[in-house]
């Protein structure tokens, strides 16, 4: 992809893709999962996914997997307002976005 992917849009998306499952999800899955639509490695997730932890928009826990702990996050209610506010956010951007380039004037 050829724009740059700043830190609200990667917060929006890994919210939205840890949104698709109720119990939460873990941090492999979310990496591919983020990768299906956006070039990503786990260097970079990692530390998006502590920051939205540390602003209370995921909590986590863990579980035993294959003789394994596994951490797993999951929203909170403050990371679905959160997500709720980037897809408005989303919406009004890309609509004026492809306004312009569909040769109208944003408004």
């Amino acid at each position: 992809m050829v724009f740059n992917t700043g830190a609200a849009l990667l917060d929006a998306i890994v919210l939205a893709v840890v949104s698709k499952e109720a119990d939460g999800t873990y941090g492999y899955k979310i990496t591919q999962d983020v990768r299906q639509v956006l070039e990503v490695s786990e260097s970079t997730l990692y530390p998006v996914l502590r920051r939205l932890q540390k602003d209370e928009c995921l909590e986590t826990y863990d579980k035993e997997y294959g003789g394994r702990n596994r951490r797993y996050y999951k929203l909170t209610e403050r990371g679905m307002a959160q997500l709720n506010l980037y897809k408005t956010e989303w919406k009004n951007y890309s609509t004026k976005i492809s306004r312009l380039f569909e040769g109208g004037i944003p408004k």
